[in-house]
């Protein structure tokens, strides 16, 4: 079973930047759509950001403009640059992976499309 394991989360001051990173331990298949996600307490996951293996990416549009998802393939890690946080960007990320093909399209991932996760990484922004 394939293994995502987040690291890099932390505090921030508003404005700041943070990124986070996520080991996947194999790539089963060729084609897949690796994401980011967040949630809130008692809020729903919401989808932030994904990329494929093409490469293509889409972002949520409360991200888009501040964040950058990429990947280092050579070190199988998925990361997610977070620039000019603001206070609403509060929340435990998650990534996922779906082996099934490319990203579908976005903006943003859907979380019915994933079935590999992490456990997370806690992000808070103070204002």
């Amino acid at each position: 079973q394939v293994q995502l394991q987040e690291s890099g989360g932390g505090s921030v001051q508003a404005g700041g930047s943070l990124r986070v990173s996520c080991a996947v331990s194999e790539y089963p298949t060729e084609s897949y759509c690796l994401g980011w996600f967040r949630q809130t307490p008692g809020g729903q996951r919401e989808g932030v950001a994904d990329i494929d293996s093409d490469d293509s990416t889409t972002y949520a549009d409360s991200v888009k403009g501040r964040f950058t998802i990429s990947q280092d393939n050579a070190k199988n890690t998925l990361y997610l640059q977070m620039n000019r946080l603001k206070p609403e960007d509060t929340a435990m990320y998650y990534c996922a992976a779906d082996w099934s093909g490319y990203c579908p399209g976005g903006p943003g991932p859907r979380q019915s499309d994933f079935g590999d996760w992490g456990q997370g990484t806690q992000v808070t922004v103070s204002s």
